[in-house]
């Protein structure tokens, strides 16, 4: 894992800055955000070919593509084998958000992922509500559920999702989204089940554009009706899709150092998070799988400062950009917005 998820030493300036900032996380999955030390428990309680050593995980969080990012995060998830290991995972994500001061997330969590090795749905939901109102209570964050399909299984396992979402629909649920490969996965034939999760009251959220060209945001928009755009990261690519996006004020989950671990953009200076500023898309800053990628979301967010020359308030202005997009109510929007501006206030008057 890299430093900059657990910093050896104060960070300072612009760094210290993003540390203390309230934020709020839009697209970073469940079992991807496993710490190296919650990944290395369950390894050594479910012995296989995951290290049960944090130290080793570094290696073998390295993927040299896509489709190999896939095998590794499916024999993470693979050792989730029981409604226990659900709820301890849960909880230790929300652990990790709090200490970056993450006060919202939506946590994209796959059901399918657990009940197809044998965890029953209904253990599953309440083990991740048990985790989630533990959090709230104890730690001061507010955990939302996105369930996705994992793409990568099929027809099969969009019907379990729907089915999960539709008929349990725990309280923390507010959106339904399509993650896994994109490449030889269209988005328009997972449209029957979009629909009957919009049909219960869930904001459509599929990831689309990360590994595949505009034309996968189209239909994510069209046959999906996507309200946000998971990565999005070809969209630069169509200029009516730049449009399209700007003007109906449709938000991208933008997950800079995801993609490049994932091969989907060749080195930072490429990533087109400028070209998306620069046409006044509203661009959210998110981890995706931070400890798989060796980050976290305050590197995320310095990282995405960089690129984008932000000062202090460039990066609150973003950081609001996340509590606009999101799935909040509005009284919690006011409340966390109102948050970040005090934080900046009282930053920049000392």
């Amino acid at each position: 894992m890299s430093d900059a998820v657990a910093p050896a030493v104060p960070p300072t300036g612009l760094e210290a800055f993003i540390a203390g900032m309230p934020k709020a996380e839009l697209h970073v999955h469940h079992v991807g955000s496993a710490s190296p030390q919650i990944v290395a428990e369950l390894a050594a309680r479910h012995p296989g070919k995951v290290p049960a050593d944090p130290a080793l995980l570094a290696d073998y969080f390295t993927f040299t593509d896509f489709a190999h990012f896939i095998e590794v995060y499916l024999s993470v998830v693979d050792l989730i084998r029981d409604e226990e290991d659900v709820r301890l995972l849960t909880y230790g994500v929300a652990r990790d958000m709090a200490a970056q001061n993450i006060r919202y997330a939506e946590l994209t969590v796959t059901p399918y992922s657990s009940t197809s090795r044998g965890i029953p749905d209904v253990a599953f939901v309440e083990a991740i509500e048990d985790a989630r109102k533990q959090a709230e209570a104890e730690l001061g964050v507010v955990l939302r559920w996105c369930f996705d399909i994992p793409g990568e299984a099929g027809l099969a396992s969009a019907e379990e999702t729907a089915r999960i979402a539709t008929q349990l629909q725990p309280e923390g649920l507010v959106s339904f989204g399509l993650g896994g490969p994109e490449i030889g996965v269209p988005r328009p034939q997972f449209k029957p089940y979009f629909d009957r999760a919009i049909a219960a009251g869930l904001h459509s959220v599929p990831h689309s554009g990360e590994t595949t060209g505009p034309q996968s945001v189209w239909d994510a928009l069209r046959d999906l009706r996507a309200e946000r755009i998971g990565h999005g990261t070809s969209s630069v690519r169509d200029p009516r899709l730049v449009d399209h996006l700007g003007e109906h004020r449709i938000p991208l989950e933008v997950c800079p150092t995801s993609n490049i671990a994932t091969r989907a953009v060749s080195a930072l200076e490429e990533h087109p998070i400028r070209q998306m500023a620069d046409a006044g898309l509203l661009i959210t800053v998110n981890s995706d799988d931070p400890p798989m990628f060796g980050t976290d979301l305050n590197t995320e967010y310095a990282v995405a400062a960089r690129l984008l020359d932000l000062d202090e308030a460039g990066v609150a202005a973003l950081a609001k950009n996340a509590v606009e997009a999101s799935f909040m109510d509005p009284a919690g929007k006011r409340r966390l917005t109102a948050e970040i501006d005090a934080y900046l206030a009282d930053r920049t008057s000392g």
